[in-house]
Protein backbone atom coordinates (compact mmCIF):
# COMPACT_ATOMS: atom_id res chain seq x y z
CA UNK A 1 0.00 0.00 0.00
CA UNK A 2 1.02 3.69 -0.83
CA UNK A 3 -0.46 5.10 2.41
CA UNK A 4 -1.64 4.34 6.24
CA UNK A 5 -5.00 2.99 6.54
CA UNK A 6 -7.29 5.97 8.09
CA UNK A 7 -8.37 4.23 11.51
CA UNK A 8 -9.60 6.01 14.64
CA UNK A 9 -5.89 6.19 16.17
CA UNK A 10 -4.28 8.09 13.04
CA UNK A 11 -7.61 10.20 11.95
CA UNK A 12 -6.91 14.08 11.88
CA UNK A 13 -9.64 15.28 12.61
CA UNK A 14 -9.04 18.92 12.97
CA UNK A 15 -8.91 20.72 9.89
CA UNK A 16 -8.63 17.51 8.13
CA UNK A 17 -8.26 18.88 4.49
CA UNK A 18 -5.00 19.08 5.88
CA UNK A 19 -3.95 15.39 6.39
CA UNK A 20 -2.12 13.33 4.10
CA UNK A 21 -1.89 9.56 5.24
CA UNK A 22 0.92 8.98 2.11
CA UNK A 23 3.68 6.92 2.80
CA UNK A 24 5.72 8.95 1.01
CA UNK A 25 4.76 12.09 2.50
CA UNK A 26 5.41 10.70 5.78
CA UNK A 27 8.51 9.38 5.04
CA UNK A 28 10.14 12.39 4.05
CA UNK A 29 9.11 14.29 6.67
CA UNK A 30 10.46 11.73 9.02
CA UNK A 31 13.92 12.02 6.97
CA UNK A 32 14.41 15.37 7.15
CA UNK A 33 13.81 15.77 10.46
CA UNK A 34 16.99 15.48 12.92
CA UNK A 35 14.77 14.57 15.61
CA UNK A 36 11.93 13.27 17.21
CA UNK A 37 9.73 13.51 20.53
CA UNK A 38 8.18 10.71 21.87
CA UNK A 39 5.65 9.99 24.17
CA UNK A 40 5.33 7.84 27.20
CA UNK A 41 3.73 6.69 30.09
CA UNK A 42 6.36 6.33 32.82
CA UNK A 43 5.12 6.12 36.56
CA UNK A 44 1.31 6.54 35.48
CA UNK A 45 2.60 10.30 34.17
CA UNK A 46 2.86 11.35 30.68
CA UNK A 47 6.59 11.91 29.85
CA UNK A 48 7.70 13.07 26.39
CA UNK A 49 11.27 12.89 25.45
CA UNK A 50 13.20 14.48 22.76
CA UNK A 51 15.61 11.76 20.70
CA UNK A 52 17.54 10.90 17.34
CA UNK A 53 16.04 8.88 15.51
CA UNK A 54 16.13 6.87 11.73
CA UNK A 55 13.93 5.60 9.62
CA UNK A 56 14.70 1.68 8.24
CA UNK A 57 11.87 1.17 5.26
CA UNK A 58 8.60 1.15 7.96
CA UNK A 59 10.32 1.05 11.38
CA UNK A 60 10.96 4.43 13.14
CA UNK A 61 14.72 3.53 15.00
CA UNK A 62 16.12 5.40 18.24
CA UNK A 63 18.28 4.36 21.28
CA UNK A 64 19.38 5.00 24.20
CA UNK A 65 21.05 3.93 27.63
CA UNK A 66 19.76 1.21 29.10
CA UNK A 67 19.01 2.31 32.17
CA UNK A 68 17.06 5.54 30.85
CA UNK A 69 13.19 5.57 31.65
CA UNK A 70 12.58 6.01 27.55
CA UNK A 71 14.34 2.52 26.96
CA UNK A 72 12.76 0.81 30.17
CA UNK A 73 9.35 2.15 29.66
CA UNK A 74 9.60 1.71 25.48
CA UNK A 75 10.44 -1.64 25.58
CA UNK A 76 7.41 -3.89 24.27
CA UNK A 77 5.09 -0.70 24.76
CA UNK A 78 2.60 1.14 22.37
CA UNK A 79 4.38 4.76 22.13
CA UNK A 80 3.36 7.86 20.21
CA UNK A 81 6.25 9.97 18.22
CA UNK A 82 5.69 13.34 16.93
CA UNK A 83 7.89 15.26 14.33
CA UNK A 84 7.23 19.15 13.36
CA UNK A 85 9.17 21.03 10.61
CA UNK A 86 8.66 24.71 10.89
CA UNK A 87 8.43 26.47 7.20
CA UNK A 88 6.57 29.84 7.77
CA UNK A 89 5.07 32.19 9.89
CA UNK A 90 1.63 33.29 8.82
CA UNK A 91 0.85 37.02 9.56
CA UNK A 92 -2.49 37.61 8.98
CA UNK A 93 -4.56 41.32 9.62
CA UNK A 94 -6.68 39.67 12.69
CA UNK A 95 -4.81 37.98 15.26
CA UNK A 96 -7.21 35.42 15.45
CA UNK A 97 -6.25 34.39 12.01
CA UNK A 98 -2.21 34.17 12.72
CA UNK A 99 -0.51 30.79 12.13
CA UNK A 100 2.09 28.97 11.24
CA UNK A 101 3.13 26.98 8.45
CA UNK A 102 4.42 23.33 8.94
CA UNK A 103 5.07 19.61 7.98
CA UNK A 104 4.04 17.37 10.94
CA UNK A 105 3.32 13.92 11.68
CA UNK A 106 2.43 11.57 14.29
CA UNK A 107 3.13 8.20 14.44
CA UNK A 108 1.77 5.20 16.40
CA UNK A 109 3.73 1.56 16.94
CA UNK A 110 5.04 -0.54 19.30
CA UNK A 111 8.03 -0.51 20.34
CA UNK A 112 10.85 -3.44 21.03
CA UNK A 113 14.26 -3.84 21.81
CA UNK A 114 16.81 -5.26 19.15
CA UNK A 115 18.50 -8.03 20.34
CA UNK A 116 20.03 -9.13 16.98
CA UNK A 117 23.68 -7.94 16.98
CA UNK A 118 23.44 -7.51 13.06
CA UNK A 119 20.23 -5.70 13.23
CA UNK A 120 21.78 -3.42 15.91
CA UNK A 121 25.21 -2.71 13.58
CA UNK A 122 22.56 -2.19 10.79
CA UNK A 123 20.26 0.44 13.31
CA UNK A 124 23.37 2.31 14.60
CA UNK A 125 24.18 3.03 11.21
CA UNK A 126 20.93 4.01 9.99
CA UNK A 127 20.91 6.56 12.74
CA UNK A 128 24.22 7.87 12.30
CA UNK A 129 23.61 8.06 8.31
CA UNK A 130 20.81 9.69 9.05
CA UNK A 131 22.32 12.65 10.17
CA UNK A 132 25.22 12.70 8.39
CA UNK A 133 24.94 10.59 5.58
CA UNK A 134 28.86 8.78 4.90
CA UNK A 135 29.52 9.52 8.41
CA UNK A 136 29.27 5.66 9.15
CA UNK A 137 32.79 4.79 7.65
CA UNK A 138 34.36 8.00 8.67
CA UNK A 139 34.38 7.18 12.28
CA UNK A 140 35.15 4.72 14.99
CA UNK A 141 32.72 1.91 15.28
CA UNK A 142 31.06 0.78 18.46
CA UNK A 143 32.67 -1.35 21.01
CA UNK A 144 31.87 -4.19 23.00
CA UNK A 145 31.45 -1.45 26.25
CA UNK A 146 29.81 1.01 24.28
CA UNK A 147 27.58 -1.48 22.85
CA UNK A 148 26.83 -2.74 26.31
CA UNK A 149 25.30 0.39 27.62
CA UNK A 150 23.31 1.14 24.66
CA UNK A 151 19.96 -0.22 23.70
CA UNK A 152 18.70 0.45 20.00
CA UNK A 153 14.52 0.30 20.05
CA UNK A 154 12.77 -0.67 16.51
CA UNK A 155 8.87 0.43 16.47
CA UNK A 156 7.10 -0.72 13.02
CA UNK A 157 4.68 1.96 11.55
CA UNK A 158 1.62 0.71 12.61
CA UNK A 159 -0.49 3.97 12.15
CA UNK A 160 0.72 7.39 10.68
CA UNK A 161 -0.58 10.71 9.22
CA UNK A 162 0.86 13.87 8.29
CA UNK A 163 -0.58 17.47 8.64
CA UNK A 164 0.69 20.00 6.43
CA UNK A 165 -0.23 23.83 6.48
CA UNK A 166 1.45 25.58 3.04
CA UNK A 167 -0.41 28.67 2.76
CA UNK A 168 -1.23 32.54 3.10
CA UNK A 169 -3.55 34.13 5.88
CA UNK A 170 -7.00 33.82 5.25
CA UNK A 171 -8.56 36.63 6.80
CA UNK A 172 -12.61 37.97 7.10
CA UNK A 173 -14.17 38.78 3.89
CA UNK A 174 -13.83 42.67 5.69
CA UNK A 175 -10.76 42.35 7.00
CA UNK A 176 -8.82 42.06 3.79
CA UNK A 177 -9.75 46.31 3.33
CA UNK A 178 -7.55 47.00 6.80
CA UNK A 179 -4.01 48.87 6.50
CA UNK A 180 -2.04 46.19 8.03
CA UNK A 181 0.43 44.07 6.73
CA UNK A 182 -0.41 40.72 6.03
CA UNK A 183 1.77 37.65 4.64
CA UNK A 184 4.42 34.52 5.08
CA UNK A 185 7.70 34.87 6.79
CA UNK A 186 9.35 31.86 5.86
CA UNK A 187 10.89 29.92 8.31
CA UNK A 188 14.44 28.06 6.67
CA UNK A 189 17.22 25.88 8.93
CA UNK A 190 20.58 26.43 8.06
CA UNK A 191 23.60 25.44 9.09
CA UNK A 192 27.31 27.16 9.65
CA UNK A 193 30.66 26.51 8.70
CA UNK A 194 32.13 23.63 10.56
CA UNK A 195 34.28 24.20 12.93
CA UNK A 196 37.75 22.36 13.68
CA UNK A 197 37.90 20.73 17.30
CA UNK A 198 40.89 22.69 19.15
CA UNK A 199 42.18 18.75 19.46
CA UNK A 200 42.06 17.59 16.05
CA UNK A 201 45.17 16.32 14.71
CA UNK A 202 47.40 18.25 11.94
CA UNK A 203 46.38 17.35 8.53
CA UNK A 204 42.98 16.28 8.55
CA UNK A 205 40.91 17.88 6.21
CA UNK A 206 36.83 18.67 6.14
CA UNK A 207 35.36 15.35 4.75
CA UNK A 208 33.78 16.56 1.43
CA UNK A 209 30.34 15.09 2.62
CA UNK A 210 30.23 17.72 5.20
CA UNK A 211 30.78 20.55 3.60
CA UNK A 212 27.54 22.79 2.42
CA UNK A 213 25.38 20.17 5.02
CA UNK A 214 21.60 20.47 4.14
CA UNK A 215 18.67 18.46 5.01
CA UNK A 216 16.81 19.35 1.79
Amino acid sequence: MNQYSINSINKVKRISKKADYSKKTIHQIIDEALFCHIGIIHNDKPIVIPTIHARMDDQLIFHGANASRLIRTSDQSNICVTITLLDGLVMARSHFHHSMNYRSVVLFGKAEIISDELERMDAFKAITEHVAPGRWNDARKPNEVELKQTAVLKMPIDNASAKISAKFPTDEDDDYALDYWAGIIPVNQSYGEPENDPDLKDGIELPEYLKNYTRD
